[in-house]
């Protein structure tokens, strides 16, 4: 009996149950759906304020420095070397006047002093042939004064034949007399004349003997090689008792304080740091070198531009001087920032602000985004400096897919205090270290060969202070392996 009450309510509750359930669905499917409201979406962005205001571009370019002196050292004339400069190898610092390179001298010794003995030789000739001139031109005079002697006897024995005192085998014999003193006078004056071009061909030995004497000179003067300039020496390639020939290079000389760097540039680039004559501009520039945690800077100023744009190169090639280069070397391969003029009332941005047609998307004053084409003057790393109608105005700072014209965004605007957010961003850039992990710094610097002293006692004084700046230590424990 119990049973059957029991399966008698179990069997009338689920009648209930169904029955409930048939009347809610009866209900749900006779009544009209609910009608809901959609809500718009907002998107949280990122904005920053536009200003206007002064500019300077900086064009960035990689480069290599170079001497702006180099010299390679030859040997003029074949020859043993016999001595060598003390500091004769590669990286041997010189000075202007050092002889760096003597040859074996004994043959061109030799050789000047048959010049010296040439040029006595032709100066004895030559003083020879004057004193025969002397003595030509005198006997001419001798014989000038017996002619003349000659043609007054003539003439007057001619004058006592006309007067019929004289006889005709006088006259005769005057007159025979008068013309062989004409003919020795001749005679004499062909000698003078020999003699002259005695005189004139000793004056062209005595000049090609100087010249011989000159040139043999020189040749001995080749067989020492001085440096013509304070440097560096680079190359060396000979060592002492070597037999080298003519024109043989011998080593390079380089002025290690005379640096120029040489960096490429697009044609478009290269458009910007001309002036309106089409001169190249004297911009400033700054060539830096990243070494071992620390940056080695040096300022210099453009100062030519290359004459050609180069076989299979592209853009233009410019050259710039180095001051104050500081453990700068010839090959060293440096970042050059080159600033170009100002520009005035321009804006500079983000450049992901902007997108592929050149526009920007403003906050308007119910927080929707509009978008504004704006002209683009410069890019400069992962900014723009741009030029429109945007002043003061809420620019996003990075666009995406998803935002467009006419969508309701949320700002996010950085700190109202630009100063305030820069030095908390300074602050964060330095860290605080212990002694052992500065110990293991110093320790790693200190013996480092290939830093400059200058650099090295940079870092040290960083290294000493309380606080370190974060880059620097990465840089330093990323060459450490650490």
């Amino acid at each position: 009996m119990i049973g059957l009450f029991l399966a008698a309510t179990a069997m009338g509750l689920l009648f209930f149950a169904a029955d409930k359930i048939g009347g809610a669905l009866q209900k749900r499917l006779a009544d009209a759906p609910e009608v809901r409201t959609p809500r718009e979406r907002v998107f949280s962005v990122n904005v920053v304020q536009a200003r206007a205001g002064t500019e300077t571009p900086v064009l960035e370019s990689f480069g290599a420095v170079q001497s702006r002196r180099r010299l390679e050292l030859r040997a003029a004339v074949g020859g043993r070397v016999t001595e060598l400069a003390p500091g004769f190898e590669v990286g041997g610092i010189v000075t202007a006047g050092q002889v760096l390179v003597r040859l074996d001298r004994a043959d061109a010794l030799a050789t000047v002093a048959r010049a010296k003995s040439a040029v006595h030789d032709a100066e004895a000739e030559g003083r020879d042939a004057a004193r025969a001139l002397e003595l030509a031109r005198d006997e001419q005079t001798a014989a000038e004064e017996q002619a003349a002697l000659r043609t007054r006897a003539f003439e007057r024995q001619s004058d006592l034949a006309d007067r019929g005192v004289g006889t005709a085998t006088a006259t005769e014999t005057a007159e025979l007399a008068a013309s062989g003193a004409r003919q020795a006078v001749l005679a004499r004056r062909q000698i003078v004349t020999q003699s002259e071009a005695r005189v004139e061909q000793a004056v062209s030995l005595v000049s090609n003997a100087k010249i011989a004497l000159d040139e043999a000179q020189r040749r001995l003067d080749e067989t020492t090689i001085t440096a013509p300039f304070d440097g560096a020496l680079s190359d060396t390639s000979v060592v002492e008792g070597r037999l080298v020939s003519a024109n043989e290079r011998l080593a390079e000389l380089i002025d290690p304080d005379n640096l120029e760097v040489s960096f490429r540039v697009s044609t478009a680039q290269y458009a910007r740091l001309i002036d309106e004559h089409g001169a190249l501009i004297k911009a400033p520039i700054a060539a830096t070198l990243d070494v071992a945690g620390i940056d080695l800077e040096a300022e210099g100023q453009i100062t030519r531009a290359g004459a050609a744009a180069g076989e299979g190169a592209s853009g233009r090639l410019i050259f710039a001087s180095l001051t104050h280069a500081a453990g700068f070397k010839p090959g060293d391969f440096v970042t050059v920032r080159v600033r170009e003029p100002a520009l005035d009332d321009v804006i500079r941005l983000p450049s992901s602000a902007l997108d592929a047609q050149g526009r920007v998307l403003v906050l308007d004053a119910q927080n929707r985004l509009e978008a504004l084409t704006v002209e683009v003057l410069r890019r400069v790393g992962d900014e723009v400096l741009v030029r429109g109608e945007i002043e003061g105005r809420d620019v996003v700072e990075a666009q995406s897919p998803l935002l467009g014209a006419g969508i309701a965004v949320k700002p996010l605007r950085s700190g109202a205090d630009p100063e305030q957010a820069n030095g908390a961003g300074t602050g964060a850039s330095m860290i605080a270290l212990t002694e052992e992990r500065r110990a293991k710094l110093v320790a790693f610097v200190e013996a480092n060969d290939r830093m400059p002293q200058e650099a090295k006692a940079r870092v040290l004084a960083k290294l000493a202070e309380p606080e370190v700046p974060a880059k620097m230590i990465e840089r330093i424990e990323s060459r450490m392996g650490g």
